[in-house]
């Protein structure tokens, strides 16, 4: 029997006008054909899969400036209502920016080439192209420290993790306006009961606040090995529920090795059975060939145990700037049918957590 030639084999480039008027998945499916543009469809693709099942938990990462770009009010938390991200890793950055729009300070635009010593004088913070208020830090501030303050007295347990301050802080928002989960990811994220994780808290003003009381004989202990038992157990309950697990990476850095390490933690470490995550979705801009593709390829990470090796036709890279891409990525999924129920992971957190504990504690008694 004749081999068929393996270019036969391969699909033929359809590729169509572009006219005024498409729509976004219009857009994409017609006109991104190769190299990243095709990434990119091929991410648009595979979450619009995931979205159509509800037998699925979604991490999403967030690094970078994303929040201060206006992506958390614009993508992030159209994404959390639509019940489409199950759980949040973040820097403490994204998070601490956040919360200016709550207490009265805008973003504004500026230029990427300022007189930065003028604007030092005149009290303006500049990201980039993105400019703000200095005093916007200074109110910041003294809500965190009253919010931990605060805390501290009231809270009867003292000892807690990253999810549960930003579930407080996040329901803190919503006192003071129900209408702050339109705006704010910490406070839409509790209104879902989305857990949202910060592992690297310490690397941020909310850290720093949280110092600052401390240093006030305040008793409130922020501990980051609880975030990995929680992170770990939301993962482990929903797998052996029978759920697929996968990651949504914005970026890298921290907030996507911690999202990622619940695999290995899981298996190598507790030495309980699993195969890995079973879909994996990256925007990033950053090399591999660097060192600087924080947590590298998902061919890598099936190395690690991050990955299901029989999973990795479900992964994507797309090599491009998150603010240029998350907003089409958002609008082309949120475009297509979806069937996905509100998992509301904060609600049985403390039960995936026993449920972990009693498995590893057999494991270590057999």
């Amino acid at each position: 029997m004749a081999k068929i030639p393996l270019l036969n084999q391969l699909p033929v480039m359809a590729p169509q006008a572009v006219y005024g008027g498409m729509s976004v998945d219009e857009l994409v499916n017609q006109s991104y054909w190769a190299h990243n543009s095709r990434a990119f469809r091929d991410a648009c693709g595979l979450f619009s899969a995931v979205a159509s099942e509800d037998n699925c938990v979604v991490g999403l990462s967030v690094g970078g400036a994303l929040v201060p770009a206006g992506l958390g009010e614009s993508a992030l938390i159209p994404l959390m209502k639509a019940h489409l991200v199950d759980w949040v890793v973040s820097t403490g950055a994204n998070l601490y920016h956040d919360l200016h729009a709550q207490l009265g300070y805008e973003m504004r635009l500026a230029r990427d080439q300022n007189d930065d010593r003028r604007l030092r004088d005149e009290g303006v913070i500049r990201i980039h192209n993105v400019a703000f208020d200095q005093q916007a830090l200074f109110v910041t501030d003294r809500f965190l420290q009253e919010f931990f303050e605060h805390l501290s007295d009231s809270c009867p347990d003292k000892h807690l993790s990253t999810s549960r301050v930003c579930k407080l802080l996040g329901e803190r928002l919503l006192s003071l306006d129900e209408r702050a989960a339109r705006r704010s990811i910490l406070a839409a994220a509790a209104a879902e009961a989305i857990p949202v994780f910060c592992p690297a808290i310490a690397d941020s003003s909310i850290g720093m606040n949280a110092a600052a009381v401390a240093l006030r004989s305040h008793a409130l202990t922020i501990d980051p090995l609880l975030d990995i038992t929680e992170s770990a157990a939301l993962v482990y309950a929903a797998r052996k529920r029978g759920c697929r697990t996968g990651a949504v990476i914005l970026g890298g850095g921290v907030a996507k090795n911690f999202q990622l390490q619940t695999e290995p933690h899981i298996q190598e470490v507790l030495g309980l059975s699993d195969t890995g995550h079973d879909f994996f979705i990256q925007f990033t801009d950053a090399r591999v060939d660097t060192g600087g593709l924080s947590g590298a390829t998902p061919s890598e990470a099936v190395t690690w145990g991050k990955i299901d090796p029989n999973a990795l036709s479900n992964t994507v890279v797309c090599y491009a700037d998150c603010t240029l891409v998350l907003p089409l990525f958002v609008a082309y999924v949120l475009a297509k049918p979806q069937k996905r129920k509100a998992k509301r992971l904060l609600d049985e957190l403390d039960q995936n957590v026993r449920l972990l504990r009693e498995h590893y504690a057999h494991r270590l008694r057999s």
